[in-house]
């Protein structure tokens, strides 16, 4: 029998995961938030971007679909990664009660990505490799909400 009865120094604290997790997620919106203003930058500057020989990014980045009322839809990404970022960033300093509004722009946010993903392949039949960046950091910030929830359902049980 061990003299020591605290916790294991090789044990893995999942209370220590859930609370990183929304810096983690704050780290992600930055480079959701630096792809969004990049794209809105080339876009008001008429600047095409630079793109990989596999993808299409101007048929994508100047069809029908890249705006709403004159507004590039990377502004409105932009606007969502800098709440997303600014949530998770409030979760971290103590505002706890704010992960749930986290998590619920992160819904709607990858919701948006898988539309705009079927758009690219079924009405564009182009890719943008800035949107699919864009979209795989919306589902990685979905990904870690829903990996906060399973830690927290599971060290609720103790």
């Amino acid at each position: 029998m061990s003299a020591n009865t605290g916790p294991d120094v090789g044990a893995i604290n999942p209370v220590a995961r859930v609370v990183k997790l929304p810096l983690t997620a704050a780290i992600v919106a930055l480079i959701g938030l630096a792809d969004a203003v990049y794209l809105t930058v080339h876009h008001y500057t008429a600047e095409p971007v630079p793109c990989g020989a596999e993808f299409d990014c101007g048929a994508v980045l100047n069809s029908s679909y890249a705006e709403i009322a004159g507004i590039p839809l990377a502004a409105f990404g932009a606007a969502a990664y800098f709440t997303a970022f600014s949530l998770a960033l409030l979760t971290v300093f103590g505002r706890a009660s704010l992960w749930t509004l986290f998590g619920i722009q992160t819904i709607l946010m990858a919701a948006f990505s898988a539309w705009l993903i079927y758009v690219q392949y079924a009405l564009i039949n182009a890719w943008c490799q800035y949107c699919l960046i864009s979209a795989a950091t919306t589902f990685t910030l979905y990904l870690i909400y829903l990996i906060s929830r399973f830690l927290e359902s599971r060290t609720s049980k103790y």
